[in-house]
């Protein structure tokens, strides 16, 4: 089965408290993490296309390059589809991104993805239907489904600090690679992503700096 089938939509910090105290009764590691990370976050954000492109420019750079990065797109009102269509390669390239990115964002823009629609999809589809676009790929995409959409069953196997954490945390030789740890993270539904929400702040805790925005 993948992921999401039936959606279970976080809603609230009561929501991710519930689903921790269920990984916590099946996997005791998941218990021993929340004793050191304390309540996890609820990282709800809008849906839409400013939650994509933010998602896009976050790829592959540190939390505090892409927070420099999108705080300065916001600066400039370079947030919304029109205005990265509008705006020339050089505004773009004076908030901080790569020419690749600047491809990515205007992609992005002439999708005329209907965001409305994904609020009732399973996340197999949006993720199915996202991936089209150039640039996105299925970690933008499970992000996208995660914190804008707040599906409970996502999981972004392929981000590098939730494998970090695993490696940790799982006392593991090395970190696992990506289809791995889709496989390991299937024993965790249906709270996928509020494993990954423990990992992160796990991550936090064990590494001293932030693994996601």
């Amino acid at each position: 089965m993948g992921q999401g089938a039936v959606v279970r939509i976080i809603t609230s910090d009561a929501c991710v408290a519930e689903g921790a105290a269920e990984l916590a009764k099946i996997e005791p590691r998941f218990a021993a993490a929340l004793q050191e990370t304390g309540p996890l976050p609820l990282r709800l954000r809008k849906d839409g296309f400013a939650a994509l492109l933010d998602a896009i420019v976050s790829q592959q750079i540190s939390v505090a390059a892409a927070s420099a990065i999108w705080g300065r797109m916001k600066a400039a009102r370079l947030t919304g589809p029109r205005k990265i269509m509008w705006a020339s390669d050089d505004d773009l390239r004076a908030c901080g991104l790569s020419s690749q990115k600047i491809r990515y964002a205007r992609a992005l823009a002439e999708a005329r993805i209907d965001y409305k629609a994904l609020r009732d999809t399973p996340s197999d589809e949006v993720i199915a239907t996202l991936v089209k676009v150039p640039g996105i790929g299925p970690w933008t995409a499970e992000i996208y489904a995660m914190f804008s959409l707040g599906h409970a069953d996502v999981f972004p196997p392929g981000d590098l600090a939730l494998q970090e954490a695993a490696r940790v945390l799982f006392d593991l030789d090395k970190r696992p690679s990506e289809r791995e740890f889709r496989q390991m993270a299937a024993a965790w539904a249906p709270w996928r992503a509020v494993a990954a929400r423990c990992l992160w702040s796990y991550y936090r805790v064990v590494k001293q700096r932030e693994g996601i925005r």
